[in-house]
């Protein structure tokens, strides 16, 4: 049962954290003018009310330098600013379940109406919207109470949610009550002082306010497959900062490694020299790490409604031992029990690329540990084993092209597993 018919929402501070680039982008305009950056607690106070408004009452600018300083604001925030941004966690899940259970929602803030727009196409967000209301093309100014009133659905009962003492008096000017989010930019004392209705002390407690029935968040298992040098670690961090962005908490790891024991097992099977290694303990050696990392780490953080991002799982036993070193894929998938019976990837990014090219990219940065001395042949059976591997079950890959540049195959590859994780109920 929802607690308010319609829930209307500021944007900064309060769905997003647009800190890093209202900092950044506030800079670059004052130092463009010539002018003095402020300490760290003037600049918060940018957090929230309209750009002009800021520059006049913290820079002592008149409206005149305001609106240029405004121009110059927006001379770098259009291009990178606006994506320097990120969503609360649970915020994605809270409108799903609000907009599920038949909720009217809407946006009123003081930033630019078309940016707000874009801000939340491109984070996923404007889906679950009916309105966005926000300054047009030539306002410096924006009465938080009349924009509420923009979006305000009659005959309904309303809340605006919102982090600064103005969100608060919009909502009283415009007659609904009101939640303080509190996790915001704004200042505590200011905001609470203004009365409102509720306070929620962080996101989880806005859900708890607004959709008591909420579900817990859903975890989510993404294996990173590939060859050596086909760029597995610089996309996982890439996606784990996206994926960060947009919401979720995320936990990166990889294998062999993730956990101590798994971290010591490491060492030794890619020692630059194996002393004699065979490939049976090869093979037995990394499905003892996964089997820890997997009780460990992988299932409890699954449990806690986290993102796992693994570089490397059981695909990679399955081609290096199983494949290219001759060992068979049905005793190598039978070492790794405990993984199949109890941590099987949710999803598994394979990065495509030509062994060669792969492995001279990963020869131009750093030395070759003992698994990527193995020689060309070894090699090309491993590119051969994951296209096996994918040619047999497609369905539980997302592919991509890891020869393009990083930057695009980041693009890629998290509009596929976004895609793929948001129709999978993963919010």
């Amino acid at each position: 049962m929802l607690t308010y018919d319609a829930v209307i929402f500021d944007l900064d501070g309060t769905l997003t954290d647009s800190r890093p680039g209202i900092y950044a982008c506030t800079e670059y305009a004052l130092k463009k003018m010539g002018l003095p950056v402020p300490p760290e607690d003037t600049l918060r106070r940018f957090l929230g009310p309209p750009l002009a408004e800021s520059f006049t009452k913290y820079c002592g600018m008149t409206e005149e330098q305001a609106s240029y300083a405004t121009d110059l604001y927006r001379e770098r925030y259009i291009p990178i600013g606006w994506k320097e941004n990120s969503v609360y966690p649970r915020i994605r899940a809270l409108l799903s379940a609000l907009k599920e259970r038949g909720a009217y929602l809407a946006v009123a803030t003081g930033k630019p109406e078309h940016t707000s727009v874009e801000i939340l196409r491109y984070f996923g967000l404007l889906q679950y919207f009916d309105k966005v209301a926000g300054p047009t093309p030539g306002d410096l100014h924006a009465d938080k109470g009349m924009l509420i009133r923009r979006v305000l659905p009659e005959g309904q009962k309303a809340v605006m949610i919102g982090d600064i003492a103005g969100d608060i008096k919009g909502a009283q000017d415009a007659g609904v009550d009101s939640i303080a989010a509190l996790y915001g930019y704004g200042n505590r004392e200011e905001t609470l002082a203004r009365r409102p209705t509720h306070a929620a002390e962080t996101t989880q407690a806005l859900c708890d306010l607004l959709c008591p029935d909420m579900p817990a968040p859903k975890g989510y298992f993404i294996a990173l497959e590939g060859g050596d040098g086909c760029g597995k670690s610089t996309q996982g961090k890439a996606l784990a900062e996206r994926l960060a962005q947009f919401g979720y908490t995320v936990r990166r790891t990889r294998e062999p490694g993730g956990c101590p024991i798994a971290e010591e097992i490491r060492k030794i099977v890619l020692a630059k020299e194996d002393g004699g290694m065979c490939a049976e303990t090869e093979a037995l050696l990394f499905a003892a790490a996964r089997a820890q990392h997997v009780k460990e780490v992988i299932l409890p953080a699954v449990k806690n409604g986290e993102i796992v991002l693994c570089d490397r799982f059981v695909d990679s036993s399955l081609v290096y031992q199983g494949i290219a070193r001759g060992l068979g894929l049905d005793w190598v998938r039978e070492i790794n029990r405990v993984a199949y019976r109890e941590g099987v990837p949710d999803v598994t990014l394979y990065l495509r690329m030509d062994h060669e090219a792969a492995m001279a990219r990963r020869l131009a940065v750093s030395q070759p540990d003992r698994i990527e001395k193995a020689g060309d042949s070894f090699h090309a059976r491993t590119e051969a084993g994951f296209e096996q591997l994918y040619r047999e079950a497609p369905d539980r890959f997302l592919t991509v092209n890891a020869a393009q540049k990083p930057e695009e195959v980041t693009e890629e590859i998290f509009g596929k597993l976004f895609d793929r994780m948001t129709g999978e109920g993963v919010l």
